[in-house]
């Protein structure tokens, strides 16, 4: 199943059996039908929370939903120092954790440590595991956008200050005790929550 963040509602892609115990709209989708016009329909129709895309083949129907949008792959860490608090960054006045686009040639954890880097202004970042990617979307130039961004959990053993990327527009980059998020919960995205409580 995919769940793909839409303006903090959402767009669940999966089969008939995942969708028995949702609530909303479920609609099935059959190769070849586009799934644009629902798209904007659901975009239009605020009052939806959430929606259910079902097909018997998921990867097909992923494939086409990924095609409605430009596709973007960024990467991104969620990093922990060795007082176990976890690295945040305040852009834009929200809460969020240090992430960007993968360049061209680059691997994902290349990138996901970059960014961490660049953002943070950190170095010697290990990367402990994988954590599950989260899918959000955006309008950016009179086009849906949808970005794929692949999450790390980092190690940090280093005692750098922290020196925010203002040209990213980073008003902030400050390590915050795991016991105390709730301000950066209360004003952060959906999709980085999901990030933050795995």
């Amino acid at each position: 199943m995919y769940k793909v963040f839409f303006k903090d509602r959402l767009i669940f892609l999966g089969d008939k059996n995942e969708s028995s115990n949702f609530k909303g709209m479920v609609y099935a989708w059959t190769e070849g039908q586009s799934l644009e016009g629902l798209i904007l329909q659901f975009d239009e129709e605020e009052h939806r929370d959430a929606i259910f895309i079902v097909a018997d083949n998921l990867e097909d129907l992923f494939e086409h939903f990924k095609s409605c949008f430009k596709y973007i792959e960024a990467a991104g860490g969620k990093v922990y120092n060795s007082n176990n608090q976890v690295l945040a960054i305040y852009r834009l006045d929200k809460w969020d954790l240090p992430k960007g686009k993968v360049e061209k040639g680059e691997s994902l954890r290349e990138a996901a440590v970059r960014e961490v880097e660049e953002e943070c202004g950190v170095s010697n970042l290990t990367i402990e595991k994988e954590l599950q990617s989260t899918y959000h979307t955006y309008w950016m130039k009179g086009k849906f956008v949808l970005k794929r961004t692949y999450w790390y959990k980092m190690n940090y053993s280093g005692s750098e200050e922290l020196v925010p990327q203002t040209e990213e527009d980073i008003q902030l980059a400050k390590w915050l005790l795991l016991d105390n998020l709730d301000e950066f919960k209360a004003n952060t995205y959906a999709s980085i929550l999901q990030v933050i409580n795995e």
